[in-house]
């Protein structure tokens, strides 16, 4: 499976949700895609047969806002049929909400409170510590969300009980709801921050390759006696200049020559991958 073409057809499922639902958060569905995708379709233990049972790999979306990159990744897994999302995502009595909702299959915490997700993550990586299994727990966070102080108490924790079970990513997009994260609440240099506080800091120049974060969660996998943590150096609203960049895309809706455009772009962008 070429799994940088399946990212620009999740977007593109991820698109037609949003102008759907009338509603969401597209710049950081975008950043985030090729995490999920390699994540799910290449490093996880995780599916449909083995998730009731509780015998699988974790997975904690904690920037919950983009919750529909995960829809679009989970209904690919077989989860859930695409067409239901699509047609029901955001509407009045739909389980396919606008955060992670743990009533639908694949999906384990209800997140979106910016904060909570690695916390929980830990807690997780400590009971499968103490079940002796090689389970391991992945938890996405947002780089805005780094301002939260629950992400530091989660990280001291983390390391102090030595979860080499644990890995975390930084979806390292540069933007947040209200402008650059560097105007809003300065981030310096998260790979020095991380790595004092006791983390495998392990820097993906791009966060959008797929190979590169193959790679890095390979090597996360080898490490012992710490946490890692994959800093993922992504594009907020990849795959079409329309969205790109822009803080403006954190949350938009496309208007009729945007989706068309946008939809061009990530065509292109799967036919050329």
């Amino acid at each position: 499976m070429n799994l940088s073409k399946l990212a620009y057809k999740l977007r593109r499922d991820v698109v037609d949700m949003i102008v759907s639902g009338k509603g969401g958060h597209i710049g950081g569905d975008m950043s985030v895609m090729e995490v999920l995708v390699a994540l799910y379709f290449k490093e996880m233990d995780v599916t449909p047969e083995n998730f009731g049972k509780g015998v699988h790999d974790h997975f904690v979306m904690s920037k919950g806002h983009s919750v529909e990159a995960l829809y679009a990744v989970l209904a690919e897994k077989g989860f859930f049929p695409i067409k239901e999302v699509i047609e029901k995502f955001s509407k009045f009595g739909s389980p396919f909400i606008g955060h992670p909702n743990n009533k639908l299959p694949g999906i384990e915490m209800n997140s979106g409170a910016l904060g909570h997700g690695l916390p929980v993550a830990v807690g997780m990586a400590i009971a499968e510590k103490m079940n002796k299994t090689d389970q391991r727990v992945y938890v996405v966070m947002g780089d805005g969300e780094q301002a939260e102080g629950s992400v530091w108490e989660g990280a001291m924790a983390g390391a102090n009980y030595h979860l080499d079970n644990l890995c975390a990513v930084l979806d390292r997009n540069r933007l947040q709801i209200s402008g650059t994260t560097e105007e809003v609440m300065a981030l310096d240099n998260l790979k020095d921050k991380w790595s004092s506080f006791g983390w495998e800091v392990i820097n993906v120049a791009d966060g959008n390759s797929v190979d590169e974060l193959i790679a890095a969660f390979e090597q996360a996998k080898t490490v012992k006696g710490r946490p890692s943590l994959v800093l993922a150096n992504t594009v907020k609203g990849k795959g079409s200049p329309v969205m790109e960049n822009k803080a403006s895309w954190h949350h938009h809706v496309p208007s009729t020559e945007e989706y068309q455009q946008i939809m061009a772009d990530l065509k292109q962008h799967e036919e050329e991958a």
